[in-house]
């Protein structure tokens, strides 16, 4: 009896271990099936704490934040307005480019930068609609007496690199100049903005990106007046120009056509939640923290999505939305309930929600998702 009992024993410890794995590996599924719905290959896992994260740009947190999200609730849903181009995500792409670190050995008075945007990030079903690079600058003098001299201005070129660098080789035959311009220092922060959508489209194309190279050129400055910028070295002399701090980012908008549909404008919702087993929209909210995606996800951080549960007996109201055919099947089930089911309670009418997350690459998302919200229950 003790070795049978024993064997009763492992065994049911077995079934509980094929129970567990099989309850994880059921959870894994459905939150594969919800991601593939929000055109989610994979969770997104960033970086986090191993590296600093782009902060959520303000045009982003306005877009997050507009009555109803402007993009999705009037006219076009799959139009972003705020750009006048057709798209349904927005992704703020960071630049993985090398820092500055000196200045430029073909020219002694002017600063380099490289920039480099991930374009592997779009999905192929994605097609781009806008690239918009925006480098801002901000100007901090070492002396105040800078702001009291004649105001300083840069000249800024922007070059496309075609093909890497070999070592010795000349950098200059590498590059095809894209644009070049003055920009005007100033103690408030100021910005530049160029569309590359063609360049960028290029760029989803395996072994053609090679990044960009930002040249700033002092205008009317002597070279001696600048000080060689080092790396982890104080600076001893006080130089009479200085550079503007660069931050550079990459406007993407994109369209998933997959994910645009045409749809009734969302009006309000009242859930009256009552004991009544009638079927009708209950109320559920989703906290994001529940499911552990609080890490990749910026806001919100949760969501009201609701449900619809209740029976659809015979004879159905007007209130229960009931279809020709859903009117038919309570007939009939009224009469033989054991060959014909009631019909269901399901959504009937369903509202986006728009999401700001973090994607593997640290770059901001901003994108808005239809039929995530229970705004009205049938039979069907």
């Amino acid at each position: 009896m003790r070795p049978r009992a024993s064997s009763l024993a492992l065994l049911a410890v077995c079934l509980l271990g094929v129970s567990a794995v099989s309850h994880v590996e059921e959870k894994r599924s459905q939150e594969r099936l919800f991601l593939s719905s929000l055109g989610l290959s994979e969770r997104p896992r960033p970086a986090g704490s191993h590296q600093p994260r782009l902060h959520v740009p303000s045009a982003l947190w306005r877009m997050f934040r507009a009555p109803g999200n402007t993009q999705a609730q009037e006219g076009d849903p799959c139009t972003v307005s705020e750009y006048g181009v057709r798209g349904n995500i927005i992704r703020y792409v960071r630049d993985q480019g090398r820092p500055v670190s000196g200045w430029s050995s073909s020219c002694q008075a002017c600063l380099e930068k490289q920039l480099f945007f991930n374009m592997s990030v779009l999905q192929p079903v994605e097609l781009l609609s806008l690239a918009q690079l925006e480098l801002g600058f901000l100007w901090k003098p070492f002396r105040p007496a800078e702001l009291l001299q004649h105001p300083r201005a840069l000249s800024m070129s922007l070059y496309k690199v075609i093909r890497p660098t070999l070592r010795g080789a000349d950098p200059q035959a590498n590059r095809r100049l894209l644009v070049s311009q003055s920009v005007w220092l100033q103690p408030e922060p100021n910005s530049v903005t160029m569309n590359l959508t063609p360049l960028a489209e290029n760029w989803r194309k395996v072994g053609h990106n090679y990044g960009l190279i930002l040249e700033l050129l002092p205008l009317s400055t002597d070279s001696e007046e600048l000080l060689p910028f080092q790396p982890g070295n104080a600076l001893m002399l006080e130089p009479a120009f200085t550079f503007p701090l660069i931050q550079a980012s990459l406007v993407v908008v994109s369209l998933n056509l997959h994910q645009c549909r045409s749809r009734q404008k969302r009006s309000a919702i009242h859930l009256h939640v009552t004991p009544s087993n009638v079927c009708k929209a209950r109320s559920l909210y989703i906290d994001f923290k529940d499911v552990g995606w609080q890490d990749w996800i910026i806001a919100p951080q949760g969501y009201m999505a609701n449900y619809c549960h209740g029976e659809c007996p015979f004879p159905l109201s007007e209130s229960l939305n009931g279809t020709n055919h859903a009117i038919l099947q309570t007939l009939v089930h009224s009469l033989d309930p054991h060959s014909t089911p009631q019909p269901c309670c399901v959504p009937i009418r369903l509202s986006p929600i728009s999401m700001l997350y973090y994607d593997n690459n640290d770059n901001v998302v901003l994108r808005h998702y239809q039929d995530m919200v229970v705004d009205e229950c049938g039979c069907r």
